[in-house]
């Protein structure tokens, strides 16, 4: 029988000492995405044992093109903690990672807390408060950032950094799914997006993100809850001395630097 727990804390010590392991996956051919979500959930435990708290959902594989490339029918989700959380126009170590990449996404806060199964991306948008230009930075534990499916699911998606946008818009003043995006590092051009590539519309993302923790018996997800609901862009590998602007189209920048 698998360690969960023991696997958990080998990723946080991984990502302690900014020293990558090897997959489970290599260890364990057998290991599948349940095994996966609940070495997650360890992890989870370990984190908030040790005194942080769960401040958003993040979901990831949105893209339809990339679920089919991984033989998937929902994407996978992960968890950002307090301390992952980095101000707009803010500053990053680059000692803080092993192999830093960035991805611009569209973050939704809860007006109505939200409870699958069933629930549409036009309810999730009817329920949503707010949304804001996001960027997040994701850190694979794993060697050469090269994983299966329940690795990187163990591994909470590769979570690491969020940088949220200063402004907060009304939902129903955007189309929120034709939002564009261009993200630059040191003044030049390396992305480009659009919120569509998020399973046709973000608040779809959200939609399924219910479901699945429903299904799972996780709950609902609570009135003024961040979602971050997935890539609109490639995800662009950082190095030291980076300086990424990222412009979402009527919503303004959102950027960082890293030392």
């Amino acid at each position: 029988m698998l360690n969960y727990r023991g696997i958990a804390q080998s990723l946080i010590k991984a990502e302690k000492q900014k020293q990558a392991i090897s997959c489970i996956t290599d260890q364990h051919a057998d290991f599948n995405l349940a095994m996966g979500y609940k070495v997650q959930q360890e992890l989870l435990k370990l984190k908030i044992d040790s005194g942080h708290k769960v401040t958003a959902y993040k979901m990831g594989l949105t893209s339809r093109t990339k679920m089919e490339q991984m033989k998937i029918g929902v994407p996978i989700y992960g968890y950002i903690l307090d301390y992952m959380n980095i101000p707009n126009q803010g500053q990053i170590i680059m000692e803080d990672f092993i192999h830093p990449k960035v991805e611009a996404e569209i973050a939704f806060i809860l007006g109505e807390d939200i409870e699958g199964p069933g629930i549409t991306g036009e309810q999730v948008l009817e329920k949503t408060q707010w949304i804001l230009p996001a960027l997040e930075i994701i850190d694979s534990r794993y060697e050469n950032f090269r994983f299966q499916l329940p690795d990187v699911i163990a591994d909470n998606t590769s979570a690491s950094r969020v940088i949220l946008g200063s402004r907060l818009y009304r939902p129903h003043d955007f189309a929120v799914d034709s939002i564009e995006v261009t993200m630059a590092i040191n003044g030049e051009v390396r992305a480009c997006g659009k919120s569509s590539a998020v399973l046709g519309n973000p608040a779809n993302s959200v939609a399924m993100l219910s479901t699945m923790l429903h299904e799972e018996k996780k709950g609902k997800i609570k009135k003024g809850f961040i979602i971050l609901t997935g890539g609109m862009t490639e995800a662009v590998s950082l190095k030291k001395g980076d300086h990424v602007i990222t412009e979402y189209d009527q919503m303004g920048q959102v950027s960082f630097q890293i030392h």
